[in-house]
This record gives structure tokens, sequence and C-alpha cells, in this order.
């Protein structure tokens, strides 16, 4: 499974590098805090609804959730689904807040 680390995507999105980001977390969490990205809780991943993200089927899809388990749950769903280019962001969000601004 690829990952990514927090200032690796900060670096990448600071460039202008294409990238879909896949929260998912749930919606509460959502709320208090994202980074933008398409909010899919892993449930609704789990029982492949995953409209919301279908084209995205080949294009490079950075997953996170608070921490990287969630995430890594979901990447190894969507590889089944057909999901060729996904990363997971090392320590999900938590290590993306700790970047500094």
């Amino acid at each position: 499974m690829k990952t990514i680390s927090a200032l690796e995507l900060k670096n990448r999105l600071d460039n202008g590098d294409e990238l879909y980001i896949l929260d998912v977390r749930e919606p509460h969490e959502f709320a208090e805090n994202n980074m933008g990205g398409v909010l899919l809780p892993l449930g609704k991943i789990a029982q492949l609804e995953i409209d919301d993200i279908e084209d995205w089927r080949n294009k490079e899809v950075i997953v996170h959730c608070r921490s990287g388990m969630r995430s890594m749950q979901a990447i190894m769903m969507l590889e089944s689904a057909g999901f060729s280019n996904l990363s997971n962001l090392e320590g999900g969000i938590i290590a993306w807040d700790a970047l500094p601004k």
C-alpha cells in the first residue's frame, strides 16, 4: 500500500499537482475539521456506496481519516472495487494539522 507524508502532500498541493482528497471519517468529524476533498465515510465504502467517487478510479487519490487506520481499510476495499492509484496519508489529519501553517 502506498503512503504519503503530510509534508509531501502539502508540497504537492502547493505545487498544483492534481490530487483527489478522500476523507473516510464520519460527518461529525468532517464538520469539526477537514482539509477539503470529498467526505465518504468508511461504512459507505464497506457497502460499496461509492457513486460519488466513481470517476476517480484512475485518478491519484489520497485517502485519509483521523490517524490512518480507517483510511488503510478504505484503500483495501477500494482496491478490491477497481481503484488503482490510492495513497494513505500517514498519520491522518492529526499529522496534517501538526504541519507548520
